[in-house]
């Protein structure tokens, strides 16, 4: 059963805005979207951040890795002139605030957990833990009835270290493991994992696999589709949610 939302923003505000950011979640919100799809990572002083890169460059500005600067130092650097000088000065929010904003206005979360090298399970726990505390009520209240668990986020990761440590950090926070590409001995990994979901890699998604995932029980997510052609076919095989960069042709209302 997948009780969340079917399209989500991909990194925020997709295409419209600078990714992983909340002037992209407000750009986001302003296209009708109520859920989106972001990257954590831990910084220097086991802070996290909302993150995609573990290095600096390509959307902030700077040099070096992620985890050589405090979470204070890549709050005030630039993550938003790389996508234009609207953006200028846009900082790289702090996990807390960027989690608290979208709980205060309303929007679902799939937190991708993104581990810089090595940092894995610090990551994992780190990020279960603060989501867990900010909604514990949340929790609480999908432990008693089942329809409240659209309320909660669900943390994902390519990394199942990085799983592990959350499910042992927050037990009661659902979890997808994310993978490129399904593999033989899918099933009996996600069940290990104890996930609720699998995000697949749309372009290597087939027909006979969504079924199979669909039949075992498992939600299936699909990343990252920016086709109106495909997201149809996609939904019609029984994928139950994607993320898109196009929120400009692809609306929150799409399915």
């Amino acid at each position: 059963m997948w009780p969340y939302p079917t399209v989500l923003a991909h990194r925020g505000g997709g295409t419209l805005a600078p990714e992983n950011t909340l002037a992209g979640v407000r750009r986001g919100m302003q296209a009708g979207f109520r859920a989106i799809e972001f990257d954590v990572m831990l910084a220097r002083d086991g802070i996290p951040v909302v993150l995609h890169d573990p290095w600096l460059g390509r959307t902030v500005s700077g040099s070096g890795n992620v985890f050589d600067y405090d979470a204070a130092e890549l709050a005030a650097l630039d993550a938003g002139s790389w996508f234009g000088r609207a953006y200028r000065g846009e900082p790289v929010p702090l996990f807390a605030d960027f989690a608290r904003f979208c709980k205060d206005h309303g929007v679902w979360m799939n937190i991708e957990i993104k581990p810089a090298p090595g940092h894995d399970i610090e990551t994992g726990a780190v990020a279960a833990r603060m989501t867990a505390a900010l909604f514990a009520a949340e929790i609480g209240a999908a432990e008693v009835d089942a329809r409240q668990t659209a309320r909660v986020p669900l943390l994902s990761s390519f990394s199942t270290v990085a799983l592990e440590a959350a499910r042992a950090a927050a037990p009661g926070l659902p979890r997808a493991w994310l993978t490129d590409k399904l593999p033989l001995d899918w099933e009996a990994r996600a069940r290990a994992l104890g996930v609720v979901a699998l995000h697949v890699n749309q372009r290597h998604l087939r027909r006979a696999q969504a079924a199979a995932v669909k039949a075992a029980g498992f939600g299936l997510f699909c990343y990252t589709v920016n086709d109106p052609r495909r997201a149809r076919t996609l939904l019609a095989w029984g994928v139950d949610a994607f993320c898109t960069d196009r929120i400009d042709v692809i609306g929150a209302d799409f399915a």
